[in-house]
């Protein structure tokens, strides 16, 4: 059975989104999902699968509940806390982008509805991207590896920032978690989507399957 994984910050002291934001986003929506996700898994073709399967393969319901939970898990640690980013990275999006953040923010700014802005790995053209997601969906299901992402449900923003989502864009990039997002990038450059499977395994150790990969 899927956990809600705790915040990986005190929510008191995040610089992002505040307590009262964290109590419902984290304790009613994120937990929703997850919820969600056991009653459907059950009865489904998915019942004994891992979540990375789960993730690329199901549909419906039970995708949309699957890809909401790791794009929420994905997300707090995106904003666990302020940290630098490695030359490495910092090098590859000034050779990628014009100016990363005017684009990223622009972006998400744009992104219409509820939705997801990503800058993702494409280990086929091994290039990174911009991209929108709409509602549930997540670059997993397309052979993109996430690095970094911004939650664009009102949900996210409206206790804080009511409908300033530009305000809350800003508050978000000042104070980006770096140093997660170079990991991410470090595991994409070496192991590909297998980097994907083995941050399931960190975050959701009881759905991370030796079928998939996951248990390295």
């Amino acid at each position: 059975m899927l956990k809600l994984r705790e915040l990986p910050f005190d929510p008191k002291s995040n610089a992002v989104v505040s307590e009262e934001t964290c109590e419902y986003h984290h304790g009613k929506h994120h937990k929703t999902y997850v919820d969600n996700f056991n009653k459907q898994v059950e009865t489904s073709e998915f019942k004994d699968a891992c979540f990375y399967e789960i993730l690329k393969n199901a549909k419906g319901g039970l995708y949309n509940n699957a890809a909401q939970v790791y794009n929420h898990d994905f997300y707090w640690d995106c904003i666990a806390k302020k940290s630098d980013i490695c030359s490495e990275l910092k090098k590859e999006l000034e050779s990628s982008f014009k100016n990363f953040k005017d684009e990223f923010i622009s972006s998400a700014t744009g992104n219409f509805g509820s939705g997801w802005t990503w800058l993702a790995y494409d280990p086929n053209s091994k290039k990174l991207e911009i991209i929108n997601t709409s509602n549930a969906h997540t670059p997993v299901t397309d052979g993109k590896i996430p690095l970094l992402v911004v939650d664009v449900w009102e949900h996210a923003y409206y206790i804080d920032a009511r409908n300033a989502r530009a305000s809350y864009l800003e508050k978000f990039y000042d104070n980006i978690n770096w140093e997660f997002v170079s990991k991410a990038y470090e595991w994409a450059l070496k192991e590909g989507v297998d980097s994907i499977k083995f941050y399931i395994k960190d975050v959701h150790p009881e759905l991370a399957g030796s079928s998939c990969g996951c248990s390295k």
